[in-house]
């Protein structure tokens, strides 16, 4: 196994002191221009990367922000991550982008890693409803903010979507095009975003004179594609199947659209659909999905700049910081999936 390139190497191919080059790769300016060169191309020459957990330790920070999401295999989480990585990029950090995959065991595992690597701070979106792995995260001391997700019974900073407003404007929509019986297909009843979607969907139901049986909740263990088709399977089993349906996010609309279209039911002629997060695919499906959609790109990005603007804080920075909840409105996007009306 090949031995790793350490500063002495280059130091004594270059022939120069270990504190030039140290001067050469953090403060270039402090060297005169024809030793700077010489050291510079001993690093090209030899293949010199720089330890950064050795830098860490002599600085006392890191230059990584962790982000911890539900589901990579979301584009949803995909687009917050692109937010937190651009404003993480413009302060000179990179990001550690972690998929909990919906378990507590697997963000329990991440945050621990987090806290092994010492990074600068971490933006979350909790999947442990308990609220023990954030917890147990505290007592490090690392920052943290929460994504998609309120901050409630806690002071740390959060970015979110109004979701009860989001679920009713889904659900507002269908009512107003003439449906009186609608399914809900939910996702993990253990996730807020989940329960938030659903009370905005009962508080349309209200303002329209509906009672909650109006609505027929079939609850799935994940938020992705295949749950949706194992709820749409569900819905066509039923013998007063509702008019339409609201999912909790578009992976679990597209599945229910998939399994629609396996049947042959019509959508939206037979079932109409609205999904949430509007993603990519919502557009793009075989029938276009009416969706939610979320600002995921600067949720992602406020988040991050909340996340500096503490961490900037705590060592000293021009700016003093104060933990807030930030709330992002959504935005009722029609497409033809929810068009026709019963």
């Amino acid at each position: 196994m090949a031995q790793s390139v350490g500063i002495k190497d280059v130091a004594r191919v270059a022939g120069v002191s270990v504190g030039t080059v140290s001067n050469v790769i953090n403060r270039p300016d402090t060297v005169a221009t024809e030793t700077r060169a010489r050291v510079l191309s001993a690093i090209d020459r030899l293949g010199y990367v720089r330890s950064e957990s050795a830098r860490q330790l002599r600085a006392g920070r890191s230059r990584i922000m962790g982000l911890l999401v539900l589901d990579m295999g979301n584009p949803f989480f995909v687009d917050v991550a692109r937010g937190a990585e651009r404003a993480a990029r413009q302060a000179g950090l990179g990001v550690m982008v972690c998929n909990s995959a919906q378990s507590a065991g697997e963000e329990a595992d991440y945050l621990s890693l987090f806290a092994e690597q010492r990074v600068r701070g971490v933006l979350l979106t909790p999947t442990d409803a308990s609220g023990r792995n954030i917890d147990a995260f505290r007592r490090h001391g690392i920052p943290f903010v929460l994504v998609d997700r309120v901050a409630d019974g806690t002071t740390e900073c959060s970015v979110s979507v109004d979701d009860v407003a989001g679920g009713a404007l889904a659900v507002r929509h269908l009512v107003d095009a003439g449906h009186r019986s609608i399914a809900y297909v939910s996702g993990p009843p253990g996730l807020n975003q989940v329960r938030d979607r659903r009370t905005g969907a009962l508080n349309a139901l209200t303002e329209a004179g509906l009672g909650p049986g109006a609505l027929r909740e079939l609850p799935t263990e994940r938020l992705d594609v295949a749950a949706g088709r194992d709820a749409g399977a569900r819905l066509l089993g039923l013998a007063d199947r509702p008019t339409a349906v609201f999912c909790a996010n578009d992976l679990l609309a597209l599945g229910v659209l998939q399994a629609m279209y396996a049947a042959g039911v019509g959508v939206p002629d037979d079932l109409a659909i609205v999904g949430y997060d509007d993603i990519e695919f919502a557009a793009a499906a075989a029938v276009p999905l009416t969706s939610v959609r979320q600002p995921a790109v600067p949720m992602g990005a406020l988040a991050a700049e909340l996340l500096l603007e503490e961490t900037e804080a705590e060592n000293g920075g021009p700016r003093q910081h104060e933990h807030r909840r930030v709330v992002l409105q959504p935005e009722l996007v029609v497409r033809r999936s929810s068009l026709a009306a019963r």
